[in-house]
């Protein structure tokens, strides 16, 4: 593996799953099952991003299993209990225009549409109805934001870093 190999982790391995060499898979995909789309993964065995192929994998009631290259029996299923799992960056599917992975929003700095700079993006949030930014000001209070493209987000420019938002400063914190 290349020296440039920069792991894009996707969630973790929890244990075994029956005697075959299966293990259970936390995703931190959404849906979850999507995790199973990437092949091959990279697990960090002794200390070293390792290739592994996915040869089977599906859902299994709530959780998501896999069946992995050179897995085959519980023991060796067992020894991989909370080794994260990666993949590269370009196994990621390309996004249509306007759409943002969350990790690229993160650390972006935000601000409105009078110019005034509200903050960093700390994290993105999901909230059902729609994503929400959350943003760390410069009084270290967080500042909820909803990701609303043309509504409340007027503007995302990866190049400059910034997040152009139609948001008030609260001063009253």
């Amino acid at each position: 593996m290349s020296q440039a190999f920069k792991p894009l982790i996707v969630g973790k391995l929890n244990g075994a799953s029956g005697i075959k060499g299966w293990v259970k898979v936390y995703s931190y995909t959404d849906p979850k099952e999507n995790i199973l789309n990437y092949s091959p993964w990279y697990l960090k065995l002794d200390g070293q991003w390792q290739q592994v192929s996915i040869i089977n994998g599906r859902e299994q009631g709530k959780t998501v299993v896999a069946q992995l290259e050179g897995c085959n029996d519980r023991n060796t299923a067992e020894s991989y209990r909370g080794v994260e799992i990666a993949i590269e960056e370009s196994q990621l599917p390309q996004l249509e225009e306007g759409e943002y992975y969350w990790r690229d929003l993160v650390g972006l700095t935000v601000v409105n549409m009078a110019g005034e700079e509200l903050g960093t993006v700390k994290k993105m949030m999901e909230t059902g109805a729609n994503d929400v930014l959350v943003v760390k000001t410069a009084s270290k209070e967080d500042l909820l934001i909803p990701y609303v493209p043309e509504y409340s987000v007027m503007k995302v420019d990866l190049d400059s870093k910034q997040i152009t938002v139609d948001w008030e400063l609260d001063y009253q914190s």
